[in-house]
C-alpha cells in the first residue's frame, strides 16, 4: 500500500497546529486524514489529501460495508460542519476505482500536483550527473565557479525574505509567514522538515523547505533572489540537496513535487532536466454535500 506523508498522523497534527479543524478516520482498513479548508463568505470544504488509504489485506467482511462506513462518517462530518463538498485526491488509480461509485465527480481544481518527478538516489553522483540534461550539468558547474554553496540551516528569517521576493516577482500567493515558521518547527519521530539555504559569499540567495519521511525527501517550497540568477543558484541549491540526502544514508528518493507544462513550463523543464522519472496521480475528485452552494462555488471559481 502506497503511503504519502499527507496521510500521516504527523501531517494532521501540523494542520491542527496552524488552526485548521481536522479529523482522522482509521478503522485499520480504511484510513483518511480529513482537513477543513475555509472559503469566502463563511463557507468551507473538507479535504482528503492523497487519500483515502484502503488496506485490502485487512478487509474480510466485505469491502462495500467498509466503504459505506467511511463515507457515512465523512458525509455526517461534512453536514455537521456545513461543508459544501469534500475533495479527494487519491494516490493511485485502484483507490479511484473503489470509491468512484460513491458519487464522486472528477474535478478540474487540484490542491496537490497530479504529476511529479522523482529522482532515485541509489546511483552514484557520477551516474546522476550523466543522466541529467547537459545544460543542467553545465549550470551546476557555473554555480560552483561562482562559489555557491548549499547546506542545512535554521535561518528562517532569511528564507522568509527570499520567499517575499519570489512571490512578488513571480506574482503568486505564498502562505503567511507563520505557516512556514510552524512547518519548519514541526518535528516528530517519523516526520521531519528541513531548510536548505544556498549562499554566495555568506549571503543567502536561495532556499528550499523539505519534508522528510521514510526513505523519501519532498521539495515543498522554494525561493530565490533573482539578482543572482546569472550564477545559476537553483542548480547549486538542488545539487546540494541531492548530495546532502545521499550523504545522510537515509534517503533513496528525492521528489521534486509537481510539474505542469501548461501552467509552469519553465519550472517543469527545470525539474525534468535532472533526469528523474515522471509519476502521475489520478487527480482530484469532489463529492457534493450541498448541491446549490457547490454549484455557486464552481461558477464563481470559473469567473474569478
Amino acid at each position: 500500500m502506497l503511503k504519502s506523508f499527507l496521510q500521516t498522523q504527523e501531517w494532521l497534527d501540523f494542520q491542527k497546529s496552524i488552526g485548521r479543524k481536522v479529523w482522522r478516520f482509521d478503522d485499520g482498513k480504511v484510513i483518511a486524514n480529513i482537513i477543513q479548508h475555509q472559503l469566502p463568505f463563511g463557507m468551507n470544504y473538507l479535504y482528503v489529501p492523497h487519500g483515502p488509504e484502503i488496506n485490502l489485506d485487512q478487509i474480510s467482511g466485505g469491502l462495500k460495508n467498509e466503504l459505506e462506513s467511511f463515507f457515512s462518517f465523512i458525509k455526517k462530518t461534512a453536514r455537521e460542519e456545513k461543508s459544501i463538498f469534500v475533495k479527494f485526491e487519491p494516490l493511485n488509480d485502484s483507490i479511484v476505482e473503489l470509491i468512484y461509485g460513491a458519487g464522486l465527480k472528477k474535478s478540474a481544481k487540484e490542491i496537490q500536483p497530479h504529476r511529479s518527478v522523482i529522482l532515485d538516489l541509489d546511483k552514484s553522483e557520477e551516474e546522476l550527473l550523466a543522466a541529467m540534461h547537459h545544460k543542467t550539468r553545465y549550470n551546476i558547474k557555473v554555480a560552483e565557479k561562482y562559489g555557491i554553496t548549499s547546506d542545512r540551516s535554521d535561518d528562517f528569517e532569511s528564507f522568509w525574505k527570499l520567499m517575499q521576493k519570489t512571490s512578488k516577482r513571480d506574482k503568486f500567493g505564498s502562505h503567511p509567514k507563520p505557516y512556514y515558521d510552524a512547518l519548519l518547527h514541526f518535528e516528530s519521530d517519523h516526520f521531519h522538515v528541513g531548510l536548505i539555504l544556498a549562499k554566495h559569499e555568506g549571503k543567502p540567495v536561495a532556499g528550499a523547505i523539505l519534508a522528510l519521511m521514510g526513505n523519501t525527501a519532498y521539495y515543498l517550497h522554494g525561493a530565490s533572489d533573482h539578482e543572482f540568477r546569472s550564477m545559476m543558484v537553483p542548480y547549486a541549491l538542488h545539487w546540494g540537496i541531492i548530495k546532502y540526502l545521499k550523504g545522510s544514508g537515509r534517503y533513496t528518493q528525492y521528489d521534486f513535487w509537481g510539474i505542469n507544462a501548461q501552467k509552469y513550463p519553465g519550472v517543469t523543464r527545470f525539474k525534468l532536466n535532472w533526469g528523474g522519472r515522471q509519476v502521475e496521480y489520478p487527480g482530484a475528485f469532489d463529492l457534493s454535500i450541498r448541491p446549490f452552494w457547490f454549484l455557486m462555488y464552481k461558477i464563481l471559481r470559473n469567473i474569478f
